[in-house]
């Protein structure tokens, strides 16, 4: 794997990207983290028989924080411009925002898009809401819980932050895993950036907007587009629960649902054998 930028959409965007072979698959991470540490477990599985790619979406990674404009509008253009670049019509896997941002994508152009995979999707089907949440839509308040967390990532004893995953993470013996050293090392980074708070925060606010959120008008555009499409879902989901997701693959026509069991919001971390086992069956289908 190696890792650069490219400039999209007036954007400065970083990205990794390995392997050979078409289709390319383009990887999009989802809230608060980046395509190097989202798909850790996956790119250089995956890159010995495909051309992968994951970028970082603005605001996030090491890509340009811009002042505003964040949410779903500004990052499917940005993974348009960066379609346009790569010149070949890529798989797109998307996984929690990432997810919305790829459903997104492939509503707008479908042409531009061979295969979907959607990973515990945002637009799929509708969040619970989590506590954390509307306290970061609060302005001043979201800024302070973020400032208060960066601190925490950067002061408190790692087997201490990993117990508070426990909220995204079922299985408490993986935590190791997904919470490693390599992922809080990225957070810390990505922490320690100016925008980084800001960029979240709008993020957040955004997403509060009920028209970001329309299951029900998303899957029936997408069952128009006749595009396949894989739900991959992590079976103790507490935030998007998988049996949502049940419900919404009877409206899409051809579409397959995999469940990892013992999984998750996060199967592609928390179960990443089970869960690259089924993203590459799909694409060798």
């Amino acid at each position: 794997m190696r890792g650069g930028y490219v400039r999209v959409g007036g954007l400065q965007v970083h990205h990794v990207f390995g392997g050979s072979g078409d289709p390319p698959v383009l990887f999009v991470h989802g809230l608060g983290s980046a395509g190097y540490l989202e798909w850790r477990f996956t790119l250089p599985e995956l890159a010995r028989s495909r051309e992968v790619f994951a970028l970082d979406l603005p605001g996030f990674g090491r890509s340009e924080q811009p002042a505003g404009g964040y949410g779903i509008p500004l990052f499917a253009d940005v993974v348009q411009a960066y379609v346009r670049e790569l010149g070949r019509r890529p798989v797109l896997v998307g996984t929690s925002l990432g997810g919305r941002v790829a459903l997104e994508v492939a509503l707008r152009d479908p042409g531009s898009v061979e295969r979907l995979v959607l990973v515990d999707s945002l637009g799929v089907v509708r969040p619970n809401v989590q506590l954390f949440y509307p306290l970061v839509l609060v302005p001043g308040l979201g800024e302070t819980v973020l400032g208060l967390m960066r601190e925490a990532l950067h002061r408190l004893p790692p087997a201490v932050i990993r117990r508070s995953a426990r909220r995204f993470v079922h299985d408490a013996g993986g935590l190791d895993r997904v919470v490693d050293e390599a992922f809080l090392t990225g957070m810390r980074e990505m922490h320690a950036t100016a925008g980084y708070a800001r960029a979240y925060a709008s993020t957040v606010r955004a997403l509060a907007d009920i028209r970001a959120h329309r299951p029900a008008e998303l899957l029936e555009g997408l069952a128009a587009t006749r595009l396949p499409v894989l739900l991959i879902w992590g079976e103790k989901d507490r935030l998007l629960p998988v049996d949502r997701a049940r419900a919404a693959v009877r409206r899409l026509p051809g579409a397959r649902l995999e469940v990892i069991e013992g999984a998750g919001h996060t199967p592609q971390a928390e179960r990443p054998d089970r869960f690259n086992r089924a993203l590459e069956d799909f694409l060798a289908s």
